[in-house]
């Protein structure tokens, strides 16, 4: 593993984000499918919730006090008590990209990390330091594509009674 690889693409994904959305509309940033799925909006906010309260804490709890219990996360209930979706795109936007920052200045602070530490997770069983940086990277991929899909239909919302189809892919 090279952590560097990581916290590079940790540093890149805030700009990435930032772009992607640059033309969503405050409507569409609130608009959920109709699966009732996250909106935009939800997405964002929930990655600055998650930088702030999850893989940081987690890491650093991992490094320095492996034996100490997790503080719990709850996802699903934190976008419900924050209305996630009564925000604003941008000012999460930039929630996100703030916690990042300090997210990378503590990283890049760190002086010969042992990315082999481990934890107990009692659900989840042991996991390395490196396992969680390399979970944290994924984790924005996996909204920039959950961010991708839901722009994909708003597309398909705005071109009816048109198709997007053609395109080649399922959304």
């Amino acid at each position: 593993m090279e952590p560097e690889t990581f916290i590079k693409s940790l540093q890149t994904f805030p700009d990435t984000l930032a772009t992607l959305l640059v033309h969503v509309t405050p409507e569409d940033a609130v608009w959920r499918p109709p699966d009732d799925a996250w909106s935009v909006l939800e997405i964002v906010a929930h990655l600055a919730e998650e930088e702030q309260r999850d893989f940081k804490v987690r890491l650093r709890l991992t490094l320095q006090s492996p034996d100490k219990d997790w503080p719990g996360i709850d996802p699903e209930r934190w976008a419900i008590e924050n209305n996630y979706n009564a925000g604003d795109l941008g000012q999460s936007l930039q929630r996100f990209h703030q916690e990042r920052k300090q997210s990378l200045q503590w990283l890049r602070s760190m002086v010969d990390p042992d990315w082999n530490a481990t934890h107990t997770h009692p659900k989840l069983g042991t996991i390395t330091a490196g396992d969680l940086l390399a979970a944290w990277t994924a984790h924005d991929f996996f909204h920039l594509r959950q961010l991708t899909k839901r722009l994909l239909q708003l597309l398909a919302r705005d071109a009816a009674p048109h198709s997007i189809d053609y395109a080649g892919g399922n959304i």
